[in-house]
């Protein structure tokens, strides 16, 4: 029973998506609650693969091209946390906004 209550706490998070497509984030700027636990997916449009990466979430996964990856985020407190795309960090940029 303690595994399909963990399993349910899980599915009650927020949720929240975010798409790379020709090497940037969409959008680039995500607004999510503070002090919760959120679900982010994370689609890669393009053909190669992408990572998502945040020193200050301390969050990074490789996302192959086509693909959707699901991250756990937060709770966070106000603030904003930057992300980029290490495969192409000149153009893949973006925040969170934690309010």
């Amino acid at each position: 029973m303690a595994l399909l209550s963990g399993a349910n706490t899980y599915a009650d998070k927020p949720e929240f998506e975010l798409a790379i497509e020709q090497h940037l984030f969409e959008p680039s700027v995500l607004v999510i609650p503070a002090n919760t636990k959120v679900k982010l997916w994370v689609s890669n449009k393009d053909s190669t693969p992408e990572e998502f990466e945040s020193y200050e979430l301390n969050r990074e996964k490789v996302v192959l091209g086509g693909q959707r990856a699901l991250i756990f985020i937060g709770p966070l407190a106000p603030g904003e946390y930057p992300f980029f795309g290490e495969f192409n960090p000149k153009t893949a940029q973006g925040k969170i906004i934690a309010k």
